[in-house]
């Protein structure tokens, strides 16, 4: 099953949940967005979808990010392999973790904006869990059940700030810069290995296999509830693969930031795709 958070057209600033079925969309009577109708009981979700009717075409709606308002936003540094060994560092013992916040989320459609305080701009394809049912130190053997399913997402990073200190939250948590969605996809239609891909004005910059990530799903979603409590609609990007604008370097020796009218299209195969512009 696919799951969206739709704008409303007659006012963008209201949201809905809907089922995604092929081209069309329908809405789940009363949930605001995705994370809404994760959070509530199994049973009423239920009836939301059976109750759900085909209303509007996928072509015709606007996607707002997928959760609004996760309690939660983790985010896993250098867990590809092929961008650790890009990076010069050895594989790690334990997950690299840092955090953004709600207002940091943005649709996978929406422009993103380039601040005036940092020109070091990067992309980061990532593979993003959500939680549904969640819980506290959570088994690797049963994550599965914890894992509502899983999305499209790219850590934009703000690389100037991010090299201030050791710590790199500053880099990461900027205002409506990290894309979510289209879809949520449950499980049952995701295939771990999927290819992910990055374009930067349609040159594909990062492809790799989903299933190179040294931390998979299942140890990520035990680590991290080894901490704290993950709930419904909680968010894990899990991590970038090689190819960042960080390891690259232009016929003039520089890193190709990303600048004013570039557009950046994150896809994972059988998940869906972005496409955001830079303004």
């Amino acid at each position: 099953m696919k799951l969206a958070t739709i704008r409303r057209p007659d006012n963008p600033a209201e949201t809905y949940a809907a089922v995604v079925s092929g081209n069309e969309t329908a809405e789940l009577s009363g949930y605001a967005d995705v994370g809404a109708y994760l959070a509530s009981p199994k049973a009423a979700r239920d009836e939301a979808v059976a109750a759900a009717a085909p209303a509007r075409r996928v072509s015709d709606v606007s996607f707002a990010t997928l959760i609004p308002e996760p309690s939660k936003v983790f985010c896993i540094g250098l867990n590809y392999r092929n961008h650790i060994l890009e990076t010069g560092n050895e594989l790690p013992e334990y997950p690299t973790i840092f955090t953004k916040f709600a207002d940091s989320l943005t649709g996978a459609h929406d422009d993103i904006e380039i601040p005036a305080e940092e020109h070091r701009i990067d992309w980061e394809g990532e593979l993003a869990i959500v939680i549904g049912q969640g819980g506290r130190r959570i088994s690797e053997a049963d994550a599965a059940a914890a894992v509502a399913g899983y999305a499209v997402s790219n850590d934009i990073s703000m690389r100037g700030w991010q090299s201030r200190t050791s710590e790199w939250t500053q880099g990461k948590c900027w205002e409506a810069s990290a894309p979510v969605g289209p879809y949520l996809v449950t499980p049952d239609e995701y295939d771990d290995g999927a290819t992910i891909t990055t374009k930067v004005n349609g040159e594909v910059v990062q492809q790799d296999s989903t299933g190179d990530l040294a931390f998979g799903s299942a140890a990520l979603v035990s680590y991290l509830s080894t901490m704290v409590t993950l709930r419904p609609g909680d968010l894990i990007l899990t991590g970038t693969p090689a190819g960042v604008a960080l390891g690259r370097r232009n016929e003039q020796g520089r890193h190709p930031w990303l600048k004013a009218g570039d557009v950046v299209e994150t896809e994972i195969a059988g998940l869906g795709a972005q496409r955001n512009t830079f303004v």
